[in-house]
């Protein structure tokens, strides 16, 4: 067991170098390209930033596939399963649309179209779902239409959910991050805890998805200083997507009954993962939440359903009060707890400590999410460990304070060696804070 981990661990690390290394340059790419659009109503940036970050991500993705066909245990994935070359069409056909829309801006139809051709493309290379466990009543085979038509409406609702949610700096990546870490540990718990080689693909796609994420969030945490994209946010809709129905089209019921004693308990046992239908709200529960609120407040509003607008949830988090990050921090908060919590619960379901524990931790959520005023204080021991944000949060509490008190902040005197001003003031660099030197006088 302890070679595969470590072959896991391989892959992931080469998808995160290699994401995060393609970035700096895509970046620069993107800026000479024009892909910089301008300020947009519902945008929430306040300066054009570049995107088709989906271009680094999707070279982390290829790097990750190809350093796993060559090492000895995953080389077995690629050897007895078409997934990954399906996983491969599926992703460079979305993952291209992406890059012209964040070009030329694509009708929304049209990308409906092409997330369920790339659908249809994995469908016809295997990837597809075969059956569902439904608890009390078993297994229920699909037929072929059943099966194609339930893998293309997953695709397309994952990949739109993750689209709908990718609003706020680092948000859409590391959503998808928390959720697809909760999903690998349940993939791979299924393969060396039941012994079931079937569940290989979708534990890789699981490892690959992270390193993707975790390569692409430093350099889109706030301030990012480049978007992913549809380009991006379609991919890694599509990824999750996959690694889903690969469980579902692969893992037989019948050899789970084997090792849980009966194939009710074999349906029970994965239900968190087998129902597809309900896959994307335990998986991804926040973004499909603001998708289906979306969808119907737009349509209520008598505007289309793919109109954009700043009623997402993240948009809300800000209107309550709460700052860029700790929107996303809320955010991060509930998606690890719906996708831990559901992992968490499909393994030892009859523990009252999960529930129990699950309780308090939304309880502690609502908390947080009710006081967006709250300012979070790092003790001076802590200082080295956190970012310079939280070094000063006294200060701006105090500054807070007094601004509230009507008292009027003191101007800051930066203090640059040789170079000073009347007053007390200080000219900092070759511009004074003074419009005339003259008036200033001078240190000299």
């Amino acid at each position: 067991m302890g070679q595969p981990v470590r072959e896991y661990l391989l892959t992931l690390c080469v998808t995160v170098a290699v994401t995060y290394l393609l970035t700096g340059p895509v970046r620069k790419f993107a800026i000479a390209a024009g892909a910089m659009p301008e300020i947009r109503a519902r945008d929430v940036h306040r300066e054009p930033t570049p995107r088709l970050g989906g271009i680094a991500m999707f070279g982390g993705m290829c790097a990750g596939l190809l350093v796993a066909d060559h090492l000895q245990n995953l080389n077995a994935v690629f050897e007895r399963s078409n997934e990954p070359r399906a996983l491969l069409s599926g992703a460079a056909l979305i993952w291209l649309i992406g890059v012209l829309d964040d070009k030329f801006e694509l009708d929304a139809l049209i990308k409906l179209g092409a997330q369920m051709i790339a659908a249809g493309v994995m469908v016809m290379q295997g990837l597809t779902i075969l059956w569902i466990p439904v608890p009390g009543i078993g297994t229920v085979a699909l037929t072929q239409w059943q099966g194609t038509l339930l893998t293309v409406a997953l695709v397309v609702i994952t990949i739109n959910a993750v689209n709908f949610v990718d609003g706020l700096d680092g948000l859409a990546a590391g959503m998808v991050c928390i959720a697809t870490c909760a999903f690998f540990l349940y993939a791979y718990r299924i393969w060396f805890g039941y012994g079931i080689e079937s569940a290989a693909p979708a534990t890789l796609f699981a490892a690959i998805l992270m390193g993707m994420c975790l390569g692409f969030l430093p350099h889109n945490m706030h301030p990012a200083r480049i978007f992913m994209g549809d380009s991006g946010s379609m991919l890694i809709g599509l990824v999750l997507a996959a690694s889903a129905i690969s469980i579902t089209g692969q893992v037989d019921p019948d050899t789970m009954a084997l090792f849980v004693g009966g194939e009710r308990n074999a349906t029970h046992a994965m239900l968190p993962v087998f129902i597809p239908l309900l896959l994307p709200l335990t998986i991804i529960a926040i973004p499909m939440a603001d998708l289906v609120l979306a969808i119907v407040r737009r349509t209520w509003n008598g505007q289309s359903p793919f109109a954009a607008d700043r009623g997402h949830l993240h948009h809300r988090l800000l209107e309550l009060g709460h700052s860029h990050s700790r929107a996303v921090l809320i955010m991060y908060f509930w998606s690890g707890l719906i996708a831990f919590g559901t992992v968490a619960y499909s393994v030892h379901s009859a523990s009252m400590w999960i529930v129990l524990s699950l309780a308090a931790l939304s309880a502690l959520g609502l908390v947080l999410l009710l006081m967006p005023r709250f300012t979070p204080r790092a003790p001076r021991w802590a200082h080295g460990l956190v970012p310079p944000r939280y070094r000063h949060a006294e200060r701006a509490a105090e500054a807070a304070v007094r601004e509230d008190e009507g008292v009027e902040p003191q101007p800051a005197r930066p203090v640059v060696a040789g170079v000073s001003g009347v007053n007390g003031a200080t000219a900092v660099g070759p511009r004074s804070r003074f419009p005339d030197r003259r008036k200033a006088g001078s240190a000299r």
